[in-house]
């Protein structure tokens, strides 16, 4: 029997012997099968087919290996550019196999700015599959830096996108770490491509335009107002064109953009014309070159082909270069209707200052989607998709979960059976005691609980009425709340019914319909009643503040009532935009759009002041710079609030229109400032939380099988506040002792810091899904100071306010940087 074991690694290396694993807890079994998406959908649609990114060509392309296997067979490095599937790269697997890590090194012999790595792994075993892995670039081989990503892939045969912040480099690292089903010490790849430029590289900001002038080669002002300077007028209707009266100027075409002092660019954005107002101009082929003096501009720091629509464009430069001149170059016209050029807005990034827009850490692969995530009390994080790690379908009943260590960053994966329960399109509440309910979705009326005290999951009762895409909340007495979902099911009449966690069992609340709730959607109820935002308040009610325009009460003793309170001021219907509680009784509303999709977004946002619990009062704050629907929106310790991803005109399962640039809204000024870039789109199935650690954790987004949206991974913001402006952490204050794990409401809390603060928050820890998290709440403390470091706070004694549940306990010192929170539970 020794013997056997000991040939296994071989010849399953070679594709030839048995594998000791069952593949069927390792999220392969069913991920591939043929169920399509479910008629609630339209199929993914063309612009999902086919990534963002240019793949790059591999002509002249090297590879190398840290080892390979070419004893007993032909495994060398270089197999994984010769285009075969069926020949590979695999570590060396003869007489004594070299151990874990294994690295891959592609030399593309020239600079090219690089988005992400296409890892397929060989189909003839599953043996050497890459588990966990980290990506390093570099522009001479030497010098590797920190990794740009890192992360766990799932245990299949599908072709995975390890995306990362575009960049320059010239040569792409990619390291082994583990093997994915933890066979042995092998790595093994059947090919390797790489992606270029999306558009826009991470961690950049808009330079502001003040005082810029721009000049073009030729201009059209003869029988049109089309010069050069309306590019920077901040006016899309307003354009530039090339000279088309009398006799039409030839290709090519500049704009130069003098910025009359010398910057630091990093990439450019070009905003085509709009469609209303026709085509012609719309730039194909283009270059970038940048000069100090306006004279000499040497040789392009970008070029490339942009396709011919009104969507806005960006290219990344190789490199961020110093300039004081930009000139973009068009040579051909994209639709090659003639010989013209045209732009409506130009404007240019530079690196973002970490201290006022804040930085993002290396993205973090996944073994699945993250469609739905929530923070545990044990420094969690708990993701799950479908039925499967990439798509939906059916109901399977089982579900792929993921949970992320928020210390180690480190995946892991399962596959939950024991709930008959596919969690795809849910419910989700964290209850008081720090599990997670999970309701409905693709098995309707199913609902499983996840305790993270005992890393399991469990069945509850099943709901009276199925549902998907149905909202929830906890209530102030720990009961759980359920309204809407007609993903699922029949269309229509999904009223309100309640949880006890006492008896595990659901009541009807027929004094609680739906219909009163649902935004117009042309699509009607299926479409209308999903994704509600719901704000728990006193005494069991809930206040419905969207994404309806038409605000309700709802009261869930007995039967339940709904009880009209007025209108979100002068809002329409915002589907897909969602709200966050940042102060008590202090809500905030963010985007969306009339319809569920294909209508235009809203950079719209209110505040709803809840007053005396009679009629709310919303107010229109300051507007967003960009417009949002499938976004996510979390609140921070200091009452700020931020907002990642979505698309300007919404589609499911797209990449296009996607907002790149975070937004941090600020209650004191109602005011809006732009935050660092993001290097992957979060869209539609994207989720944002907030970490005990302060910051920000930002993933997810597709779920539509074979297509090229799909983003199984995550990153991590550092909010502006806890950073210097060369990207050092400030110092932070500190809890020097250890809260009690559970407090009640209308306690006193002793609490001692390393040095004195100034104030004292507490935010529950939320469940994301679908842009809404209706767990997500910040309770500011009133406290007094009992000595130097020492403090005795108070803990609102509503539970209406302070909902019972697990909370993040932040302190903040008079600069407003925030502690690591302590995990306590109120309640």
């Amino acid at each position: 029997m020794a013997v056997i074991v000991a040939l296994l690694p071989v010849l399953g290396a070679r594709g030839g012997g048995a594998v000791a694993e069952d593949h069927g807890t390792h999220g392969t079994h069913g991920t591939h099968g043929a169920r399509p998406p479910r008629p609630h959908h339209a199929a993914a649609p063309a612009s999902a087919m086919e990534p963002a990114a240019p793949v790059l060509s591999r002509a002249g392309w090297t590879a190398t290996a840290s080892d390979e296997e070419t004893a007993r067979a032909d495994n060398r490095a270089a197999n994984v550019l010769d285009g075969k599937a069926d020949t590979l790269w695999h570590s060396r697997w003869s007489g004594s196999a070299a151990p874990l890590p294994h690295s891959l090194v592609i030399d593309m012999h020239r600079t090219e700015v690089v988005s992400a790595l296409l890892y397929q792994p060989r189909t003839d075993s599953p043996n050497g599959r890459v588990g966990e892995y980290a990506i390093h670039l570099s522009t001479d081989g030497q010098d590797w830096g920190a990794a740009v990503a890192g992360g766990t892939l799932a245990d299949d045969t599908t072709t995975k996108t390890l995306s990362f912040a575009a960049r320059g480099a010239r040569y792409v690292r990619l390291t082994a770490t583990s093997e994915a089903g933890n066979r042995g010490p092998w790595s093994s790849a059947a090919e390797i491509r790489l992606l270029g430029d999306p558009g826009l590289p991470a961690s950049v900001v808009d330079l502001p335009t003040t005082g810029w002038t721009a000049a073009a080669s030729d201009e059209e002002t003869a029988q049109a107002d089309n010069r050069a300077a309306n590019i920077l007028d901040g006016d899309a209707d307003t354009l530039w064109h090339s000279r088309w009266s009398g006799s039409a100027a030839p290709l090519p075409h500049s704009v130069t953009i003098d910025m009359h002092r010398t910057q630091t660019v990093s990439a450019l954005t070009y905003q085509p014309r709009k469609s209303g107002s026709g085509a012609n101009g719309r730039i194909g082929a283009y270059s970038v070159a940048t000069s100090l003096d306006g004279v000499s501009f040497g040789s392009p720091v970008a070029s490339g082909v942009w396709k011919d629509d009104d969507t806005v464009k960006s290219t990344t430069f190789a490199r961020p270069v110093p300039a004081r001149f930009v000139r973009l170059t068009a040579t051909t016209e994209a639709g090659n209707r003639g010989p013209w050029s045209s732009a409506a807005e130009v404007r240019l990034s530079g690196p973002a200052d970490p201290s006022v827009s804040g930085s993002w850490d290396r993205v973090t692969g996944f073994p699945l989607v993250p469609v739905a995530t929530a923070v545990l009390p044990n420094n969690k994080l708990l993701a799950w998709s479908a039925y499967a790690i990439d798509r939906f379908g059916g109901s399977n009943g089982y579900t792929q979960t993921a949970i992320m260590d928020l210390g180690t960053g480190q995946v892991t994966q399962r596959r939950v059976d024991n709930t008959g329960h596919d969690m795809f399109c849910p419910g989700v509440a964290v209850l008081s005691d720090g599990r997670v309910l999970v309701t409905g979705g693709s098995n309707a009326s199913r609902a499983s609980i996840y305790d993270p005290r005992t890393d399991t999951w469990s069945a509850t009762g099943e709901m009276n009425v199925p549902r998907g895409y149905q909202a929830m909340t906890l209530l102030s007495n720990g009961d759980a709340f359920v309204l809407g979902g007609s993903w699922s099911g029949a269309r229509g009449d999904k009223d309100g019914e309640v949880w006890s966690p006492a008896t595990g069992k659901w009541r009807r609340l027929p004094g609680v319909p739906a219909k009163g709730t649902m935004t117009a959607d042309p699509a009607g109820p299926y479409r209308a009643d999903n994704h509600q935002w719901l704000h728990a308040t006193s005494r069991g009610r809930v206040l419905q503040l969207g994404p309806s325009k038409q605000l309700n009460w709802i009261d869930t003793t007995g039967n339940g009532t709904v009880t009209p309170a007025g209108t979100r001021a002068d809002s329409p219907d915002a589907m897909n935009g969602n709200a966050v509680s940042y102060d008590i009784g202090q809500l905030l509303t963010l985007g969306g759009a009339t319809a569920y999709e294909n209508a235009n977004a809203t950079r719209r946002a209110y505040t709803v002041d809840l007053g005396d619990g009679t009629r709310p009062v919303s107010k229109r704050t300051g507007d967003m710079a960009y417009a949002r629907s499938f976004g996510n929106s979390v609140v921070m310790p200091d009452g700020k609030v931020a907002v990642f991803g979505g698309q300007s005109y919404p589609v499911p399962f797209s990449d296009a229109t996607s907002v790149m640039t975070p937004e941090i809204w600020d209650p004191a000024t109602g005011a809006f400032t732009k935050a660092a870039s993001m290097a992957v789109p979060r869209n539609y199935h994207s989720v944002a939380n907030l970490l005990p650690d302060g910051r920000i954790f930002s993933g997810g987004g597709g779920l539509c099988g074979d297509c090229a949206t799909n983003h199984a991974d995550g990153a991590v913001f550092t909010p502006p506040y806890l950073l210097n402006p060369d990207g050092s952490r400030k110092p932070r204050p500190a809890f020097t002792g250890t809260p009690p794990a559970r407090v009640a409401n209308g306690a006193d809390l002793p609490v001692t810091t390393d040095k004195p603060v100034t104030a004292f928050s507490l935010v529950r820890a939320g469940a994301a899904t679908h842009s809404v998290d209706n767990d997500q709440r910040r309770v500011p403390l009133t406290f007094r100071q009992t000595g130097s470091t020492s403090y005795e706070l108070s803990v609102p004694g509503d539970p209406g306010v302070a909902l019972p549940g697990t909370y993040m306990l932040f302190a903040l010192d008079a600069a407003g940087v925030p502690s690591v929170a302590k995990m306590i539970t109120i309640g």
